[in-house]
């Protein structure tokens, strides 16, 4: 691995093609996010079973859907390195148009989570996006840039489980058609205005040690302070993951809370979420920045999670969602240390490492969380609280900041 380039990034006009890149990041929340306030739904009507039962199935679904994701997120990163941004785009959102359709279709338990592996292979969508915002950003550009990728997600996630909720309404399988064809529009789109970003100088033959999860993460965390990030990082994902493995599930548990009104919370955190990476994060990072922004997003998340762990009222929980976004402003600064410390030839492997690593986080939360939400809330539970998961979570998130301010420390002691 070598040492981040000294020369800039390409020069020219870059506002159309990351106002494309940040387009295809609305519609891609959108397709996510339309699929979850139906999910507890579709999996009962495949398979039968009580809610909490249904809560443990989405979590194998997203189990499986994280373990692709983490073998295969640095080969397609280092494929886009190789031979560009443009066809793993477009690949990626074919595939994904088809597997949305297919579980528009299933009536089998078995099919729908085979659909979430095939997905879970080729959703590389974000990760290559996040290489090309990479490819045109100076080096004291990229915690912003990635921010605008970030709030363009918040916007899809406003959007998506909104129309998700309502199109509810009209059966589980509504949305799971629309994000089929949000995905298949996006192609035609990126067919049309997809520029590409990787250029003979920045070019790098594809290899499988840099191609495989392990290899990856071992040649990116050689670089200085990068692997103890990438396990900030993790840390983060794993416990933040509470909220799409159980809030389905818990919240109508605890608040009486129907699909639209699922629907309607995580559209409420998507408008907090956007506001956050759109407009109050620059002068957070202008502040405090990078270093101090990440602290304060890992520090907010604790005081969060343990909240919601324990709140009874349904009124409490909708004000605190949109709130909850402001720890969000501790993964695109994150993001930014970590990309300025690599090289321009390996954005696409970093991005993909950093994919591998959210989702090796994210292989067992569904899991973790949805089990301590089953045997909390299950009949004859010896402990019954709803929010376990989320003061589990909170629990994480300590363990997080105490490791983070500890590798800031040591690089003060030992200045390179």
């Amino acid at each position: 691995m070598t040492e981040p380039e000294t020369n800039p990034p390409p020069t020219g006009d870059h506002r159309l093609p990351l106002a494309f890149i940040l387009a295809t990041l609305v519609i891609d929340a959108m397709g996510i996010g339309l699929i979850l306030p139906v999910m507890p739904e579709l999996i009962g009507e495949v398979h039968g079973g009580s809610l909490a039962e249904a809560a443990v199935w989405g979590g194998i679904l997203a189990t499986g859907f994280a373990v692709m994701q983490f073998l295969f997120g640095p080969a397609l990163g280092a494929l886009s390195d190789a031979y560009g941004r443009r066809p793993v785009l477009l690949v990626s959102l074919a595939v994904m148009a088809a597997d949305y359709l297919v579980m528009a279709l299933t009536h089998s338990i078995w099919i729908l989570l085979v659909a979430r592996i095939v997905g879970g292979i080729l959703a590389a969508t974000h990760a290559t996006a996040m290489a090309f915002v990479a490819d045109i950003s100076r080096p004291e550009e990229k915690s912003a840039r990635f921010a605008l990728t970030h709030a363009a997600y918040g916007v899809g996630f406003v959007l998506g489980p909104l129309i998700g909720g309502l199109l509810g309404i009209f059966g589980p399988r509504a949305p799971f058609y629309a994000a089929a064809l949000l995905a298949l529009a996006n192609l035609f789109l990126g067919l049309a205005v997809l520029p590409e970003t990787v250029t003979d100088r920045i070019r790098r033959p594809f290899s499988w040690a840099r191609g495989n999860p392990f290899g990856a993460i071992a040649q990116i965390g050689q670089l200085p302070g990068v692997g103890r990030l990438l396990t900030v990082l993790a840390i983060y994902e794993f416990a933040l993951y509470v909220y799409p493995a159980i809030w389905a599930y818990f919240t109508p548990v605890r608040f009486g809370w129907d699909t639209p009104m699922v629907g309607t919370s995580l559209a409420v955190f998507g408008v907090g979420y956007t506001i956050v990476q759109a407009g109050l994060i620059r002068p957070i990072l202008k502040r405090l920045g990078d270093h101090g922004t990440i602290f304060f997003g890992l520090s907010f998340e604790v005081g969060i999670l343990a909240t919601l762990g324990m709140v009874t009222s349904g009124t409490i929980a909708m004000i605190l969602t949109p709130i909850s976004a402001i720890g969000s402003v501790a993964v695109p600064a994150l993001q930014g240390v970590m990309s300025a410390r690599v090289g321009e030839d390996a954005q696409g492997q970093l991005q993909g490492v950093i994919t591998s690593t959210i989702s090796l986080a994210t292989v067992l939360a569904p899991l973790v969380m949805t089990q301590v939400f089953y045997a909390t809330t299950r009949e004859g539970a010896a402990y019954h609280n709803p929010g376990a998961a989320f003061l589990l979570a909170a629990v994480l998130m300590v363990g997080g900041v105490i490791l983070y301010v500890a590798g800031t420390q040591e690089r003060a002691d030992n200045p390179r």
